[in-house]
């Protein structure tokens, strides 16, 4: 199992509700492929360097997970697939980012 991270930006004309059911969907999605969740985030509306879709918003929101490879392509169609996505980012963790997230995670707790 390889340890993936997953940042994506919904748009910002979705509901709160919609933007819960589109997060939970997409959690279902992995853990029906057998991932492992290790962390979720939500980075809320953030503004965007450049315009994608003619917004200048987004909602952000990151998944930390371990699953077999093969399932990501499968997540990425299901991303293109669906319009609430204006994009999204997946990359494979080695072990030096695999600690800093570790760290990163514990130092938000500490915020919290």
């Amino acid at each position: 199992m390889n340890h993936y991270e997953t940042v994506f930006i919904l748009n910002p004309v979705l509901s709160e509700d919609q933007i819960k059911e589109t997060v939970k969907k997409y959690e279902d999605f992995l853990v029906s492929k057998g991932a492992k969740m290790i962390a979720k985030e939500d980075w809320g509306l953030r503004k965007l360097a450049y315009p994608i879709q003619n917004k200048k918003s987004g909602f952000y929101h990151l998944f930390e997970f371990q699953i077999d490879g093969e399932a990501i392509q499968g997540l990425e169609v299901e991303f293109r697939r669906d319009e609430r996505f204006m994009r999204y980012l997946t990359v494979k963790l080695d072990k030096h980012a695999v600690a800093w997230a570790e760290k990163r995670r514990v130092r938000n707790n500490q915020k919290a």
